[in-house]
């Protein structure tokens, strides 16, 4: 239950375990543990033990499967045949998936089981996991604290062994902040590297796949697994996948690290900005080099995100029309149909986000909104270029701040804050991960909570950025120090 993917596929695929006998410990644990966390909003009991058993026969003719036996949870926007595939919404909340997303496919075709679909934030929109219209989930490190979100289920269940891996989808800090609140590492590779067939969009330019797990060396493996090209995603990049599982690293030398000026951490309260100093300092004394760099757009990042990612977002849930498929509302004629569906379907941050969106693309204001957040988008891309030609990687924060206890954040502006320092990675399509950096006392509770630090790269980094990520986990360890309360 609390072995590496790494290590249980190694087993399996020695016959040192079956795949049945890691599903059923997994399973075990999802029925005592999850009642109180609410990782998962599905569970698979009956599709896992098939699909272990499937994976045993493939194992018994002679296959060598990368991920053999590895549980596997799936966040509930990407679509698995056969399965309730709800986004966190009402307006979903009884769909079934006629068909596998690739990269849920790709998983399952290395041998990966899946043992649930995992909570989140409603159509990935919100920072905590706390907009799930179906469902709360907690965090495993305490359980009066948010997970983080949008990809908050995934994270808890990684974090409290009720997967090996949880799939997640990033498109402003998604996978990345989860990460950080929940002790893991979480990776958003470049944009199209990994197909989005099958991820129920959010912002189709931004939206990303990626992997939650509790070490980089998981991570790389289940990235080398999910990327490479999918004729199925006219956005996914046909460019040879670098291999990152078998290219980490120990050290840091040779390495320029860009510490970015615009990402000062004094703000942060003493102890965080202690915190990420000691981060810093750690990769220097790992070998490498820390310079200076400057992003003279980063604090346009927010403004720019949420004028763009809405502007998507009204264009792709207006499908959602009690027409097709999902919830319908009958009214007296079809436009109120349309409106007590939408009215009943959508939750208070997706509203708000759609009619952010609208507006943004209405006539009169679209070159004044979303035409100039697109020429600053632009302006991130050219800001990072120029920074890379001075670093190999760039360090940051992954969040603001540890876990937050519920409703703590009650307006808008202050969630939204929260992705301050994912965002501009994100606008720039580049690879970026967090990885556990150490823990600080938040107010008001009695226990140390999970920090993440975030490394990012130039476009098709990954094997590079998982390279120095897993250094930097070694040699410090901090995921190990702490175990999770709500995985007892």
């Amino acid at each position: 239950m609390e072995l590496s993917a790494v290590e249980i596929a190694r087993r399996v695929n020695a016959g040192e375990n079956s795949a049945r006998e890691v599903t059923d410990a997994v399973l075990a644990q999802i029925d005592v543990v999850d009642d109180r966390l609410g990782a998962y909003l599905t569970r698979l009991h009956d599709l896992a033990r098939v699909s272990a058993g499937r994976v045993d026969a493939r194992i018994r003719a002679g296959e060598h499967l990368p991920l053999a036996g590895v549980p596997v949870a799936v966040k509930d926007n990407m679509c698995l045949a056969g399965t309730r595939t709800t986004c966190g919404s009402k307006m979903l909340e009884g769909w079934v998936a006629p068909y596998t997303a690739t990269a849920v496919a790709r998983l399952l075709d290395a041998g990966a089981v899946p043992v649930g679909k995992a909570n989140m934030d409603e159509f990935a929109m919100g920072s905590s996991c706390e907009n799930s219209a179906l469902g709360q989930t907690r965090n495993p490190y305490d359980l009066e604290r948010v997970p983080g979100g949008s990809s908050g289920g995934s994270a808890a269940a990684v974090a409290a062994y009720e997967a090996a891996i949880g799939m997640g989808s990033d498109t402003g800090g998604s996978i990345r902040e989860p990460a950080a609140f929940c002790n893991l590492v979480g990776f958003k590779p470049t944009y199209g590297r990994v197909s989005r067939y099958g991820l129920i969009a959010f912002a189709s330019s931004l939206d990303q796949i990626g992997p939650l797990a509790r070490s980089v060396e998981d991570a790389a493996l289940a990235y080398d697994v999910m990327a490479g090209k999918d004729p199925m995603d006219s956005t996914s990049v046909d460019r040879p996948v670098e291999p990152a599982a078998t290219a980490l690293r120990s050290d840091l030398r040779g390495v320029r690290v860009g510490i970015v000026k615009e990402f000062g951490t004094q703000g942060l309260g003493p102890e965080i900005d202690s915190l990420y100093r000691r981060a810093y300092l750690d990769l220097e004394k790992l070998g490498a080099t820390l310079v200076d760099v400057e992003l003279p757009t980063a604090d346009y990042g927010l403004a720019t995100y949420y004028l763009i990612a809405p502007a998507e977002c009204s264009s792709n849930l207006a499908r959602f029309d009690g027409v097709r498929y999902g919830l319908r509302v009958d009214g007296e004629d079809v436009g109120r149909m349309y409106e007590r569906t939408r009215a009943e379907g959508f939750g208070p941050e997706v509203k708000r986000r759609i009619l952010i969106g609208t507006y943004a693309l209405s006539s009169g204001y679209y070159d004044a909104y979303y035409v100039k957040a697109q020429k600053a988008r632009t302006m991130f891309g050219a800001d990072f270029k120029r920074a890379f030609e001075r670093c190999d990687l760039i360090a940051s924060p992954a969040a603001s701040s540890p876990a937050f206890a519920f409703h703590a954040k009650s307006d808008p502006y202050s969630m939204y804050m929260m992705d301050y320092y994912t965002i501009p990675m994100s606008l720039a399509g580049l690879p970026a991960l967090s990885v556990p950096c150490g823990y600080v006392l938040p107010e008001g509770s009695s226990r140390p909570m999970p920090m993440g630090l975030q490394l990012a790269a130039p476009l098709f980094g990954e094997a590079q950025l998982l390279a120095a990520a897993n250094a930097y986990e070694c040699a410090t360890q901090h995921a190990r120090q702490q175990r999770p309360e709500g995985a007892l």
